[in-house]
Parts: C-alpha cells; sequence; structure tokens
C-alpha cells in the first residue's frame, strides 16, 4: 500500500509522518510539501491514499485530487484543512475523509479504517499482462482492443522493458527492422502513441504509461504481469516460464537468452 501526504506546513507534514508510521508500518509513505511535486511522484507510482491540504499554492488539494483520481480512479483521498470550508468540494470529487486541524492519531486512524475503497477490494490489479506465450493485455478481466495492431506490439516492448524508459528510436528500431524512410516511421509512432493515450484514457488508466520527452515506460507497480510476478518470487510464483515468451513478437527472440539463463519452472 502506497500512501501520499502533502501539506505545506511543516509541522502538520511532521505529524502525520509519526502518525502513519504507527498507524500503518508496512506501508510505503510518502511526504512532500509540494503538491506539484507530489503529483510527479504520483505519476512514477501508483497511490492508494493521499492525505491533501485542501489550500496549496500551485495546485491546491481539490484539484491535485481530481488530477490523481485521473490517475488512479480507486485512490483514497482524505482531506486535512484549517476550515471545514471545502468540505462539499471534498465530497463532489469522492474523498474518503476529511479532517479539520488540529487532529489526532486517533482521528486519523478512523479514517484509515473507513476507507471509501478498502485495500481488501483492490486485491487484484485493474490490468494484467500476459507474456508468456502469446502476449495479451486485460483490463478487467477483458482483452484492451487498440485501432492499430503495432500499438498493442509497443505495449509488450514497454512491458518487457520492465519499467525502463524505452526511446523513440528503440521503439521503431524493434518493430521496423527494415530500412524503410525513418520519417514516415517516426510520424506513423506519433500516432500510435495518440493511439494508446487515447485507448487508455477512455479506460481510465492514464498512470500506466510513464512519458519523457522522446521514450516512454510502463509503471510497474500499476499492473500484474506473468513475468514480473515469476521474476520476483520465483518458486513461490503462480506463473510459469517454460520457454515461450510474447511469441508474437520477433524482437521478443532476444530476451529469451536472459529468462533462460534465470531459469525454466
Amino acid at each position: 500500500m502506497n500512501i501520499l501526504a502533502v501539506d505545506t506546513d511543516s509541522s502538520t507534514l511532521k505529524k502525520l509522518e509519526k502518525s502513519l508510521h504507527k498507524t500503518v508500518p508496512d506501508a510505503e509513505r510518502f511526504f512532500f510539501d509540494s503538491s506539484l511535486s507530489a503529483l510527479a511522484k504520483a505519476r512514477e507510482s501508483e497511490v492508494d491514499i493521499a492525505i491533501l491540504e485542501t489550500d496549496m499554492p500551485e495546485l491546491n488539494g481539490i484539484d491535485l485530487g481530481i488530477y490523481l483520481k485521473e490517475l488512479n480512479p480507486n485512490i483514497n483521498l482524505i482531506y486535512i484543512s484549517n476550515s471545514t470550508d471545502h468540505a462539499y468540494d471534498a465530497l463532489r470529487i469522492h474523498s474518503s475523509g476529511y479532517l479539520k486541524k488540529p487532529f489526532t492519531d486517533k482521528d486519523l486512524k478512523k479514517e484509515l479504517d473507513s476507507l471509501r475503497y478498502p485495500e481488501i477490494q483492490k486485491k487484484y490489479k485493474r490490468v494484467f499482462a500476459q507474456t508468456f506465450g502469446n502476449f495479451e493485455l486485460f483490463v478487467d478481466g477483458s482483452p484492451v482492443e487498440f485501432k492499430y495492431k503495432r500499438t498493442k506490439e509497443i505495449v509488450a516492448l514497454l512491458i518487457s522493458n520492465k519499467g525502463a524508459q524505452t526511446t523513440n528510436g528503440e521503439i521503431i528500431a524493434s518493430l521496423w527492422e527494415d530500412d524503410g524512410d525513418p520519417d514516415k516511421k517516426l510520424s506513423y509512432l506519433c500516432n500510435l502513441r495518440q493511439d494508446l493515450q487515447n485507448t487508455f484514457s477512455k479506460l481510465k488508466l492514464n498512470g500506466i504509461i510513464l512519458k519523457q520527452r522522446g521514450s516512454m515506460a510502463i509503471s510497474k507497480d500499476s499492473i500484474e504481469c506473468d513475468l514480473y510476478d515469476w521474476l520476483e518470487k520465483k518458486d513461490a510464483s503462480k506463473y510459469r516460464y517454460t520457454g515461450e515468451f510474447m511469441n508474437q513478437y520477433s524482437w521478443a527472440e532476444y530476451y529469451h537468452e536472459g529468462l533462460d539463463d534465470y531459469g525454466y519452472m
């Protein structure tokens, strides 16, 4: 479980740090005094609970909450404020709780014990990537349909790179191995990236792809993947690599040696 806490007041932030350490010691906890820095972190790692000050410069807590819900529709938003002026705004975006300063450890624990989206309901992630055998991407149990077949192949490549940023040049080299017109390939890649963005936006998966200028990566923490689970758990994994990996893509052959060296199960 990942918890993000944002407050411009240093004393409140320290109080949150101590309280969360007592209440949820096993959770990953991130603390920021800047809403923009917090948003950048949320784009890198999926956030389950966000504790947000309502009044912040640059980007207020309500607007930050809206952006966070776009990244993860099932995020639990808990607001903290010096007043109840923004309580209705928090209610409108379906926040989980609202605390008025000063609050106690008991107050915070009460909110954490009555989340809108309990962790037990989020045991299974919405996105599952099947890489052993043929590649397939599932959202809520159904295969994802893209406008272009190559878009799905881009997702496969990003997943095979296990969260590393993959440049446009690397994508082009993998998808088009011939020596065709590079300008046409780049133009086509732009269409594929737009298809990817449109498809994931419709599915409310805006935080799955992490974009930088001229490159992309998959957010590993945001998906379940047979490859990732097997690499991490090995004998304890419910998935087994038996020598088949993304069979429909020729470039996937380059990954076989590393997987074979890791060991068949």
